[in-house]
């Protein structure tokens, strides 16, 4: 009796866990972008001026004409950890979802404005699927994921060898 009791609660506890993963019908499970290209969507990142405002981690891009932005923000590069395609997806489509507190506080002291949600337009109405999806190929290409180095003894440990 207490063994059904015990398989009872884990199986109820799984089920919670799993089904609070998802976000119902909003949920991005699913999404499957088509296959991009990289160039193109270098191209596209510098089509939409992207550039004005990022810059990316060993990618020789030309330097914008117009005006300095509020702040640059890099891209690509050596991260902990990589985004997944829904969150470049979402970073891109729908920029004020992600703007972290520490971000956003720069930003609103840069611009001196109590507002500002995030100085990324959206670009949801001049940019085609096909851009989208070559520009998210694009920057998933630029990121590489950093695996900390650990020693068995850090420098300056006195342990037994």
């Amino acid at each position: 009796m207490m063994n059904k009791i015990h398989i009872l609660v884990i199986v109820s506890i799984m089920l919670n866990v799993f089904t609070a993963c998802d976000q119902g019908r909003q949920s991005g499970k699913g999404l499957v972008l088509p296959k991009g290209n990289v160039e193109n969507g270098r191209l596209a990142f510098l089509e939409l001026e992207c550039h004005k405002c990022h810059t990316v981690a060993e990618v020789d891009l030309p330097a914008h004409s117009l005006e300095t932005p509020i702040i640059q923000f890099q891209l690509g590069g050596e991260v902990s950890r990589v985004k997944t395609y829904g969150q470049l997806v979402t970073a891109i489509i729908n920029p004020k979802h992600i703007v972290s507190p520490k971000y956003l506080l720069e930003i609103r002291k840069l611009a001196k404005e109590e507002n500002t949600d995030s100085p990324m337009p959206s670009f949801n109405d001049e940019m085609t699927v096909t851009q989208l999806i070559d520009l998210v190929t694009f920057l998933d290409a630029q990121y590489k994921r950093f695996m900390p180095y650990y020693t068995r003894n850090p420098p300056g440990h006195q342990g037994l060898e």
